[in-house]
């Protein structure tokens, strides 16, 4: 794509338009007060002003912001929003790497950089960035897997932000920033993912539970063989037991029963 020069000068326009600029002015003083309200333009502090002067732009590229005057009979003027622009990705189907279909769709900021280009080199930048955005977002979407694209989400939108700024470079466009807003999986999809993190929850839970069997039978092992050393253990132990149940205020009662006498009993 050829790029615009931003030199341009009025010396371009020839004898002819020469003599066409000289009789606008003629017009212009003829029909004074009147005229001057169709020569005075004011732009906006975030707004930029193309003048086009017989086909040409006028010298010194963009104008503005502030209050200048044209030619009604030969100048024309184009606005340029150089606010921060905000448009939304339309949700986009997409084949990923490992054949899986997902729709995705984020957002986009962008703005006007370069006000002479965004007039002069493409017919609509907005709508040239909205198409480049989605297939950009197709593009760089079917060279992952599903799980870089719910893991991985800030690479995905700063390779794609990347891309597009390159991209419309030509256009004076300068993308700031893109975000992947959400990703929706299908349906059969969404349930065999739960269904495989339901299992590993439960597989996790077995495990776990069959550690800590293993480490109270361990604890009781070591229990045992200490009660076994010093068998009044066992019956401070047990006492300790009875203060505990005692004091949760219940209306059972337990008769203790001392240990000699179940060894006399054994013993028989």
């Amino acid at each position: 794509m050829p790029s615009i020069s931003l030199d341009n000068s009025d010396s371009d326009i020839g004898l002819c338009g020469w003599l066409l600029v000289l009789l606008s002015m003629l017009l212009t003083l003829v029909t004074l007060p009147v005229s001057i309200w169709m020569c005075i333009k004011i732009v906006k502090e975030y707004e930029r002003a193309i003048i086009f002067r017989l086909g040409r732009i006028l010298k010194g590229g963009a104008k503005g912001p502030g209050l200048f005057f044209i030619l009604p009979c030969t100048d024309s003027l184009i606005n340029v929003d150089m606010r921060t622009i905000t448009f939304d990705i339309p949700p986009q189907e997409v084949l990923t790497k490992d054949s899986v279909t997902v729709n995705v769709d984020g957002v986009v900021y962008y703005r006007v950089q370069n006000a002479t280009l965004a007039v002069a080199n493409i017919t609509n930048a907005d709508a040239a960035t909205r198409l480049l955005a989605q297939t950009t977002l197709r593009n760089v979407l079917g060279t992952k897997n599903l799980a870089e694209i719910l893991s991985d989400r800030e690479e995905i939108a700063h390779s794609m932000q990347s891309t597009l700024d390159d991209a419309t470079d030509d256009w004076g466009i300068k993308v700031e920033r893109v975000e992947i807003k959400d990703v929706k999986l299908p349906i059969q999809l969404q349930r065999a993912m739960a269904a495989e993190a339901e299992a590993s929850r439960e597989a996790r839970a077995k495990v776990i539970a069959a550690e800590g069997e293993m480490n109270a039978s361990r604890a009781l092992k070591e229990a045992s063989l200490v009660i076994a050393e010093s068998p009044s253990a066992l019956q401070l132990r047990y006492l300790q037991t009875l203060n505990t149940i005692a004091a949760e205020k219940n209306s059972t009662i337990i008769f203790p029963v001392p240990m000699d006498m179940m060894q006399a009993f054994m013993k028989h």
